[in-house]
């Protein structure tokens, strides 16, 4: 049996930490889940073509499912800090760089890692 790439490593970590925040938000219908499959997939080509980047996959999947379901379903994952005003989503930081987080930019904090807003109590579903 062949070691697994840091690559592949790298996918499959991202892939998982992405689906813990769905779960967590009770958002990871089947079709939800195709969209972290399609980020993947997209990432893989990426990172083959810049392999320095490894270490970024994960918050740039999170980055892509996220976008891809304000576009067909609305903001995700809603802030968990801001009881008062308008629902929000949490952004990802840093935008390109290791080790992201979810973070509120109205409050000024990083809600979780990316994967861990489960233990946030965040997450909640979307919201057009």
């Amino acid at each position: 049996m062949e070691p697994i790439s840091p690559l592949e490593q790298a996918l499959h970590t991202a892939r998982a930490l992405v689906l813990a925040d769905l779960v967590a938000g009770e958002v990871a219908e089947a079709d939800v889940v195709s969209l972290v499959e399609e980020s993947v997939v997209q990432r893989r080509w990426w990172v083959e073509q810049w392999p320095d980047g490894v270490a970024y996959v994960a918050g740039l999947v999170a980055q892509d499912v996220q976008d891809a379901l304000l576009d067909k379903y609305g903001r995700w994952p809603l802030c968990p800090v801001c009881r008062s005003g308008d629902p929000h989503a949490l952004d990802v930081e840093p935008e390109l760089g290791p080790d992201p987080h979810w973070v509120c930019h109205e409050a000024g904090v990083k809600v979780a890692a990316v994967g861990a807003l489960g233990s946030a109590g965040a997450g909640g579903g979307p919201a057009s």
